[in-house]
């Protein structure tokens, strides 16, 4: 049987909610629509490790976060993982190619790619005057280079004035042609070009937003401008603490204090959407002319998710359904995958981890026996299936530290600096309004997934349990041994 082609868009800081198809009331994504009436919806998608580094590491590895080693967010660790899923679909025959963000170390590590065109968006890290020369990115980051080379030595995405972490908007002060997200779609398209058509390929199309900065072209926030948005959400739980302390520092935890402010983060965040899902739209369409469209299986997801605002927070690395709950769609053309569902939607839980076991299933490859994650490919024929009942997530954020362990319709926390536990139930209240944790008629529930954390937790170096009892305060930093040490 013909290994079909594949094309996994991977995009950065994109919400679960935040599109037509999920229901969104304000974001318009035409072309993300399309490819979820084509394919099969996981709304109950997580990163288990929600921040750029861990989430990517179990992308491209299969692992779960206590094997692939990253449980926080840590510049400057090498990568050396013997499996790694380009690697795999290399092995298995396809030429492999990724255009964007891949956000290892060193930043030329190709992680078993045939080519790797890099745009790993503004990092601190590859930017201090100390970084050496070969890891700095204004020489090995492709699109910066290539700014450089348009529009002058000094040409730079910071030209707006907004930090990469921050709720600061602004549209794009270029041509749209020199944006990012539609540099990744160009290079994506002379790929496809150049590549050889006797070989089945596998391309990343990896995009940089709708990460900030929100820096989307002036059409698109003009789209947005003069609506009146859904207001971010909060509950009965929050405290407004760190907002009054934080909310007017422009890259907090917390998002602004001024409501307008944030209504211009909202604004900004959905114009990058919308400008992400027309970009998305061109390289769908120069798949359909090319005549390779209907061989080509699609996979849609993103790394982790954004705050934008809710319940006094921002940005990710927090166990709330704005920064783990991530998109992920199947689609496909309609010479492969012949028995998938088209417009069905799965509820069983998956996470990034699976992706690499799923796209190997349906190159026909081996899964190495390292790989944690489950394919996803029976759920394309079988949606009504539940194949994993409960996830644990986690994340190292100094005294907001997490652990959590989600379901197909519920949600424990537990804060492990402080040993504050916190409990859901996503089915009545998927926007984590009310903390049932002391009511009475949930109990018996919560100890349940109480034990599912001790087991999750159980042979953890940081000491998180004695295997009876969840152990507060333990030290816990970004990185495990595991991974450091490869």
């Amino acid at each position: 049987m013909k290994q079909p082609n594949i094309v996994l868009i991977m995009t950065d800081q994109l919400r679960g909610d935040c599109m037509g198809f999920a229901g969104h009331p304000d974001v318009k994504t035409p072309y993300l629509d399309t490819l979820a009436s084509k394919g099969v919806v996981f709304d109950r998608a997580y990163s288990a490790c929600p921040s750029c580094i861990a989430a990517r590491a179990a992308l491209h590895t299969g692992m779960e976060q206590s094997h692939h080693g990253r449980v926080g967010y840590e510049d400057n660790i090498p990568w050396n993982y013997e499996h790694t899923m380009a690697g795999e679909l290399s092995a298995a025959g396809y030429y492999t190619q990724c255009v964007g963000k891949m956000h290892v170390h060193p930043l030329r590590n190709y992680l078993g790619f045939h080519n790797v065109e890099l745009h790993d968006g503004y990092l601190h890290a590859a930017r201090y005057a100390s970084v050496p020369y070969s890891e700095s990115q204004f020489v090995a980051d492709d699109y910066f280079y290539w700014l450089k080379q348009e529009l002058g030595v000094t040409a730079d995405v910071t030209d707006t004035g907004i930090d990469c972490n921050s709720y600061l908007a602004r549209p794009w002060m270029h041509e749209e042609k020199y944006h990012p997200t539609n540099w990744v779609t160009d290079r994506s398209l002379d790929f496809l070009r150049r590549r050889d058509p006797r070989r089945p390929f596998f391309l990343m199309a990896s995009y940089l937003r709708p990460h900030p900065p929100f820096d989307a072209p002036q059409h698109y926030f003009d789209l947005y401008s003069d609506k009146e948005l859904r207001a971010p959400f909060v509950g009965t739980w929050e405290t407004d603490e760190y907002l009054k302390q934080d909310g007017r520092i422009f890259d907090s935890k917390t998002g602004p204090i001024d409501p307008e402010l944030a209504r211009q983060a909202q604004i900004g965040y959905y114009a990058c959407i919308t400008h992400l899902d027309h970009q998305i739209g061109r390289l769908i369409m120069a798949l359909i002319e090319q005549e390779v469209y209907d061989d080509t299986i699609f996979v849609f997801t993103s790394d982790h998710g954004e705050e934008l605002c809710d319940h006094h927070m921002f940005r990710k690395s927090r166990p709330y359904e704005g920064s783990c709950n991530i998109p992920l769609i199947i689609s496909a053309g309609k010479n492969v995958l012949p028995g998938l569902k088209p417009g069905t939607v799965c509820h069983s839980v998956a996470e990034l981890r699976d992706v690499m076991p799923t796209l190997l299933d349906m190159a026909g490859a081996g899964i190495p026996s390292s790989v944690d994650g489950e394919s996803l490919l029976p759920m394309t024929e079988h949606p009504e299936k539940i194949s994993r009942t409960w996830l644990h997530g986690e994340h190292s954020y100094g005294e907001f530290s997490n652990h959590w362990i989600v379901t197909p319709t519920d949600k424990y926390v537990w804060l492990c600096e402080s040993g504050q536990e916190q409990y859901f139930n996503l089915s009545d209240d998927p926007h984590e309004l009310e903390n049932l944790i002391d009511a009475p008629q949930a109990q018996e529930r919560i100890g349940e997934l109480r034990k599912h954390m001790i087991e999750a937790l159980k042979d953890r170096p940081e000491g998180f349990t004695d295997g009876n009892s969840l152990i507060p305060g333990r030290p816990y930093g970004p990185t495990l041994p595991c991974a450091a040490s490869r």
